[in-house]
């Protein structure tokens, strides 16, 4: 149980059970310990309206809908371990009135389709472990599921194991936006995926030591951009670590989804350093043989750091100087800037 344990030290109260939000004030409503933060977006009555979430853990599973557009979300504390939402479902989760599974998409504590939100200075985690569940084989267990054009993140850390980050769209053929900003993401398998145009901007990437003997035990990437999608994930000025033995890990392996066969996933990792715990050798890989990693869009561009090293150029494609300059948070976010100025 060691990420239960992990998620009440760090806010130091106990896992709270959720009761309406307590106290609202003009467009602002507030959280606090006892409350339900379902209950607070549900409150939500116009755009431009914030939600500020007190310091505390809070087990439960929050979905913004894409009526609450225009909605900020943050943590009371510029702390962003202060406030903690979690909950436990994975794929093969059985729901409660028995009509199947979660699936990935629905594992997600949140979830958001909203246009323009904004979430900060919180913990947005998945605590469900494989080692507690031997008998379901759906281990994907998704914090974070988010759709919708404008989706920001700033100071947010994503917790969990397998899918931790689901940066999506709203349709197959939209080209939803998304900013994450100083954000913490960690896990294991395919921790950063799906098909939305997203710029990862000073992020930090931590993939986690794994009681298996097989490599490699993860990767950080598995994106999943529609072929018509000239952008896919951009990575850059941050950084990639491990709490695995060197190696062990590659930067991402393509998504080519069933029910979108015509993906070409597009990475593009950029002036980030990146630990020995990424194989340096060979650092991306197949999800299946028949949609080989090199013939995506996957490039490098200026990072350093012992897995940046480039011992085969055949296994890291890089960015010449002039395609460098297209593959930028302005390029990519086009007209909408939440960093401010270019």
């Amino acid at each position: 149980m060691r990420r239960r344990t992990l998620l009440a030290g760090i806010t130091g109260t106990a896992l709270l059970t959720a009761t309406p939000a307590r106290a609202r004030s003009g467009h602002v409503l507030h959280v606090r310990p006892g409350d339900s933060l379902q209950a607070a977006v549900d409150a939500v009555d116009g755009p431009g309206r914030t939600i500020v979430v007190h310091p505390g853990t809070y087990r439960e599973v929050v979905n913004v809908p894409v009526s609450k557009g225009e909605l900020t979300i943050r943590g009371a504390s510029r702390d962003p371990r202060a406030a903690v939402l979690v909950y436990d479902n994975a794929n093969g989760t059985a729901r409660p009135d028995g009509s199947g599974t979660y699936g990935t998409a629905g594992s997600a504590t949140f979830t958001s389709a909203a246009p323009g939100l904004t979430v900060r200075d919180l913990t947005l985690a998945n605590d469900w472990l494989r080692a507690d569940h031997p008998e379901i084989t759906g281990t994907q267990a998704v914090a974070a599921y988010v759709t919708g054009d404008r989706t920001h993140f700033d100071h947010v850390r994503l917790l969990a194991h397998q899918d931790t980050l689901f940066a999506d769209t709203t349709a197959l053929d939209t080209f939803d936006r998304q900013y994450f900003h100083r954000c913490y993401v960690e896990g294991d398998v395919d921790f950063v995926f799906g098909r939305g145009r997203a710029v990862f901007d000073a992020c930090h990437f931590h993939t986690l030591r794994r009681d298996v003997t097989f490599t490699p035990k993860g990767m950080v990437f598995a994106p999943a951009t529609a072929r018509a999608n000239p952008y896919g994930f951009l990575a850059l000025r941050g950084r990639i670590t491990s709490g695995a033995e060197d190696a062990a890990y590659k930067i991402a392996r393509p998504w080519v989804p069933s029910y979108e066969t015509t993906a070409w996933p597009s990475l593009v990792v950029r002036d980030t350093w990146i630990g020995p715990g990424i194989d340096a050798v060979a650092p991306y890989t197949n999800m299946r043989d028949a949609y080989p990693w090199q013939t995506m869009r996957f490039r490098e561009h200026a990072n350093s750091g012992p897995g940046a090293a480039i011992p085969v150029p055949e296994n890291r494609p890089q960015l010449t100087t002039d395609e460098a300059a297209l593959h930028t948070r302005r390029t990519y976010l086009g007209d909408w800037r939440p960093y401010g100025r270019p």
